[in-house]
């Protein structure tokens, strides 16, 4: 019998994206996004990545390409609380592999910080880049499907957090259920130019940076609350991206998926 208290080793690739063009948002660095473009270019597609820091946006751009060698890989930089920049980064896409079939939009903010004690600039910024980010990719790809007429999916980093009340976290949180609802509102509107849109709502993945950001203590502590008693591992969570962007989900729209207990 498998313990699920350890992560399992990385689930190979099965070709699941074969042919496709997808772009991840936020995919620099050791987070979600850049394990989520590794898992796209190992099920077959070719990737482009953003991120606003250029200096470890190239890093990792370099680093697929080593990785997987028989895949294209291309980088644009991208600030997602600039409507000129996201629209840029839509162009570049389509400009360097002629398409788009998969958008992914990862980029969110987090912070910790009561009520009580926050600040009108604090709250704005995340609500700003991890809602408003996430709606205007969504606006910018849902234009370019419209017009080339072949279809596509979008799938949103959410959060349970959009579900669950945790101390320090409501800006986050409002962010996150915002991105739910973007989620299933976006999904109907967007069927009739044939795109899906789901989102994955990941209670914790551990990496690095969340490492350097947060207390080691609060995330031991959320990590032994969970069902294996561990976090998520990026790879994980990248996983099921890759299935929802596939064609293992085409009936699947304006949902929400837990990547987590289901501990509400």
């Amino acid at each position: 019998m498998s313990d699920l208290s350890i992560a399992p080793d990385i689930t190979p690739g099965h070709n699941l994206l074969a042919g496709k063009i997808a772009v991840v948002t936020a995919a620099a660095g050791t987070g979600i996004g850049s394990a989520t473009a590794r898992r796209l270019l190992s099920e077959g597609a070719d990737v482009v990545i953003s991120d606003w820091h250029e200096r470890r946006l190239k890093e990792t751009e370099e680093a697929l390409q080593a990785e997987f060698p028989g895949r294209r890989v291309a980088s644009v930089p991208c600030d997602v609380s600039s409507t000129e920049q996201v629209d840029a980064l839509i162009a570049g896409a389509v400009a360097a592999f002629g398409r788009i079939d998969v958008m992914v939009n990862n980029a969110g903010l987090g912070g910790e910080v009561p009520v009580v004690d926050m600040t009108d600039e604090q709250w704005d910024k995340v609500l700003d880049i991890t809602l408003n980010g996430t709606f205007r990719a969504t606006r910018a790809v849902l234009k370019y499907f419209r017009e080339a007429g072949h279809g596509g999916v979008v799938v949103n980093n959410a959060s349970v957090l959009g579900w669950r009340a945790q101390h320090g976290q409501a800006h986050y949180a409002a962010a996150k259920a915002g991105v739910m609802a973007l989620t299933r509102c976006s999904a109907v509107e967007a069927a009739e130019f044939g795109v899906r849109i789901n989102a994955v709502a990941p209670s914790i993945a551990r990496h690095a940076f969340l490492d350097k950001v947060t207390s080691a203590d609060l995330l031991d502590r959320l990590a032994a609350g969970e069902a294996f008693g561990r976090a998520a591992e990026p790879w994980e969570v990248a996983a099921t991206i890759a299935m929802l962007a596939s064609d293992y989900t085409t009936y699947l729209t304006g949902e929400v998926v837990s990547i987590s207990s289901q501990r509400a």
